[in-house]
């Protein structure tokens, strides 16, 4: 007797998001379905609320000491492990880029600069510091030095238009420079920006130090303006309305607002040390020149 059997329904991943070290879901239990330009759903989707957001500031800024006081070379050392565990992963990030309407070409070209986005910045770790400080000349008998060093918990709203790339481009600069960071990936493209979690989670990079969520900027982008325990937000695409809004609760205890809706991330103007240098504050130390045998030590 002939037996007929219907159609299979895929079962979809649930991508989590990644707060601490860990994957919970959202505490909302929201989620969404993008699907790509063929309307092929992609996967269920956490959508990120206000509660979870806050969560992730209290997991960065945990973590802000202990990742600030390690060695420059230390994280750059950490930012390379983070490329080769990318490197091993490579074909299902080009298979996910795929999925999201990128070509095998193009898929293949934006993993392969993510990886070497982040052994460039892991570079500069251990170097940026001496090119950008300086020691000062002054009227008295004082060394006085000027050096970068962290701003804090940085907030960020990746590129929309990529998946892989260009949330690479812009948690490379700020970990590298000792922050900590909470990230809102693409809402439309998020496969990569939950797999690249994956990635981070088994690698070297403690708890805390990078946390990504997923779901809508036009919901989040107030929240993670306005958080009084955030100490810069990254923004980077070009709604005015969105600039403005930003501008005014960053005012609230003086966050620093660095916009970004102009960079191609794609080209060497988004691997640049400047970058780095948007989430640091200069600090300036004065000392004393002491007596050596009765005279005071030259510069």
């Amino acid at each position: 007797m002939a037996t007929t059997i219907s159609k299979r329904v895929e079962v979809l991943k649930t991508y989590k998001i990644y707060i601490g070290g860990q994957f919970p879901r959202t505490e909302s239990g929201r989620y969404y379905t993008p699907k790509n330009k063929t309307g092929e759903a992609l996967a269920n989707v956490c959508l990120s609320s206000r509660k979870d957001f806050r969560e992730a500031v209290v997991a960065a800024r945990g973590a802000f000491g202990g990742w600030s006081a390690k060695a420059a070379f230390n994280r750059g050392q950490i930012l390379y492990r983070i490329a080769e565990m990318l490197e091993g992963r490579k074909a299902q990030f080009i298979d996910e880029l795929i999925k999201q309407d990128s070509t095998p070409a193009q898929a293949e070209a934006e993993v392969n600069l993510s990886i070497d986005r982040l052994i460039y910045y892991a570079g500069w770790c251990d170097k940026f510091q001496q090119v950008f400080g300086s020691v000062n000349p002054v009227a008295s008998s004082h060394f006085n030095f000027s050096v970068p060093e962290p701003t804090g918990v940085v907030s960020i709203i990746a590129p929309q238009q990529t998946s892989l790339l260009g949330l690479v481009s812009v948690i490379a600069p700020v970990i590298a420079g000792g922050n900590t960071c909470i990230v809102l990936a693409s809402e439309t493209k998020p496969l990569c920006a939950v797999t690249f979690a994956e990635v981070i989670n088994s690698s070297d990079v403690s708890g805390g130090v990078i946390n990504i969520l997923t779901g809508k900027p036009s919901e989040l982008v107030k929240y993670f303006a306005d958080h009084m325990d955030v100490n810069a937000m990254v923004y980077c695409e070009s709604d005015v309305e969105s600039h403005k809004l930003i501008q005014e609760k960053a005012a609230l205890n003086v966050k620093r607002a660095i916009f970004y809706n102009a960079i191609k991330w794609n080209t060497d103007e988004a691997e640049n040390p400047y970058l780095m240098m948007d989430t640091q504050e200069v600090k300036t130390t004065w000392h004393p020149i002491e007596n050596i045998g009765g005279a005071k030590a030259g510069y």
